[in-house]
């Protein structure tokens, strides 16, 4: 939500290009995680991680009222470019080209995060430190600097989710993360906190429920929700660290 408004008002108020905002949105929304990390999150580390849960939940509703007195309660409209107002037409199926960009895209960003994640000396330090505080520092890492450095990553993902999301529904408001928000929760735990295969294929599960099979059978869409946390409380029940979860002392 914050990336969304900081890219509108880059581009509305101060004129930026589209991509320089969308730039300058992100960069701005790396640095206000990485702010809320040292605020809301570094002082409890010492404490029971559900205080840092409660606390992850109180700053989303902030940030949310925050919005709401500086920006306003009405929707805006999103600045869309021409080239993802096109509508590409298979035969009998209409596809919008930002339903092409956004898939093209997210493919490259998983792709991008994987390669961090796995191949760069920081991507090990999130690992060993996902792991073993204690560990993570008798080898030498620099925690405060890792975990910072982790905040500011997913804040500029969640910021690139938030402008695709604009792009496909082009209004803007302060509550708009709420839906999508708890749903990309949903998926990380079905698919296992911490893993991007996890992650993908919980989010290819939500997208069938969601999209898929009402389509295929209209008459069940009012039961779309139910469905949803129906699957959440199978997986919880029968695999609690989530399909691709892994117990703690097996991370590596």
């Amino acid at each position: 939500m914050m990336g969304a408004y900081m890219m509108f008002y880059a581009s509305v108020l101060f004129g930026f290009p589209w991509l320089a905002a969308v730039i300058f949105g992100i960069a701005l929304t790396a640095l206000l995680g990485v702010g809320i990390e040292k605020v809301a999150y570094r002082p409890l580390r010492k404490y029971p991680r559900i205080n840092s849960l409660v606390s992850s939940i109180g700053m989303s509703f902030l940030l949310q009222n925050f919005a709401v007195v500086v920006f306003g309660g009405i929707q805006r409209s999103f600045p869309v470019p021409e080239m993802m107002k096109k509508t590409i037409i298979l035969g009998e199926v209409r596809i919008q080209s930002v339903s092409i960009y956004t898939i093209i895209f997210s493919i490259l960003v998983v792709l991008l995060l994987t390669f961090i994640l796995q191949k760069t000396r920081i991507g090990l330090a999130m690992r060993i430190l996902s792991t073993d505080f204690d560990t993570a520092r008798l080898m030498g890492i620099n925690v405060d600097r890792t975990i910072s450095f982790t905040f500011a990553l997913g804040s500029a993902l969640a910021a690139v989710s938030a402008v695709f999301y604009a792009l496909r529904y082009p209004q803007i408001f302060p509550f708009m993360g709420q839906y999508p928000g708890s749903r990309a929760f949903i998926a990380a735990v079905v698919g296992g906190i911490g893993s991007i295969k996890g992650a993908l294929v919980g989010g290819f599960l939500l997208g069938m429920l969601t999209v898929l099979l009402p389509a295929a059978f209209p008459e069940y869409s009012g039961y779309r929700e139910a469905l949803i946390f129906a699957l959440l409380v199978i997986v919880l029940v029968f695999k609690p660290n989530g399909l691709f979860g892994q117990e703690a002392g097996e991370k590596a």
